[in-house]
C-alpha cells in the first residue's frame, strides 16, 4: 500500500521510500524513516497527504506519495 492510498484518522507505519536520493534524503531530514510511524490528518483535493510524525506537520504532494510504501501500525497507536 501507498501513502497515496491513506484513510483519514488512521496511523501508519513506513516500510520504504521509493523517490530520488536527493528527495529521499530530505524525507528522512524531516522523519520520515524506515520504521517511524505517521499519523494521517487529512486529504487536500490537489491529492496532497498532510501527515503528523514526531510532532511536526508535514504536507507530501500526491507524486511523492504515490513512492511511500506503508503498512497499517499493528498497535495503532501514534
Amino acid at each position: 500500500m501507498t501513502l497515496f492510498e491513506v484513510t483519514i484518522g488512521k496511523t501508519y507505519e513506513i516500510i520504504g521510500l521509493y523517490v530520488m536520493d536527493n528527495v529521499t534524503r530530505k524525507l528522512q531530514a524531516l522523519g520520515l524513516n524506515d520504521g517511524s510511524k505517521i499519523f494521517v490528518e487529512n486529504r487536500k483535493r490537489n491529492g496532497a497527504i498532510i501527515v503528523k510524525v514526531r510532532g511536526s506537520r508535514i504536507a507530501i504532494g500526491k507524486q511523492i506519495a504515490q513512492r511511500i510504501e506503508i503498512s497499517e501500525a499493528i498497535d495503532g497507536t501514534f
